[in-house]
């Protein structure tokens, strides 16, 4: 019968390093303490690297949060927008046209949508998070429990 390690791993710090993005740092969940911690992507210290490849099963690499991802999130927003000067403006941006800002900057002057458009976004981390920890056989307590109840 397989047994559950059950360790605390902090939602706040895994959301944080999974959205991250920074290309010099590289973050890992150590799967038997809980504990996110990064190592600089260019690092010259063998050691950690090392001590990192040998120990696969206990340390995990966390993706990072890339430009693609970023674009998939902006494109499934602007294609939900129905104000058609808005979601043209903002499609513009998206190709680089000058000279538009940052949808970020241009969301700021509609308020709504820049909720919604933030909740998009933590819809779509929060979801690719859950799916990247069930890949990888970390699950949270409640999915644990629902499991039981159906024992």
């Amino acid at each position: 019968m397989a047994t559950i390690h059950s360790v605390e791993i902090s939602w706040e710090d895994l959301l944080g390093a999974f959205t991250s993005g920074q290309p010099d740092k590289a973050y890992y969940l150590d799967r038997l303490t809980g504990e996110i911690f990064s190592v600089p992507s260019s690092s010259e210290n063998n050691e950690v690297r090392q001590q990192l490849s040998s120990n696969v099963e206990r340390f995990l690499e966390i993706p990072p949060f890339d430009y693609r991802s970023e674009r998939q999130i902006v494109t499934e927003f602007v294609a939900q927008i129905a104000d058609s000067e808005l979601r043209e403006l903002l499609r513009n941006s998206l190709a680089g046209r000058k000279p538009y800002g940052k949808i970020e900057d241009i969301l700021s002057f509609y308020p709504e949508e820049e909720d919604r458009f933030a909740l998009l976004k933590d819809q779509f981390l929060s979801n690719r998070l859950k799916n990247w920890m069930e890949e990888n056989n970390l699950f949270t307590a409640d999915t644990v429990l629902q499991g039981m109840k159906h024992l």
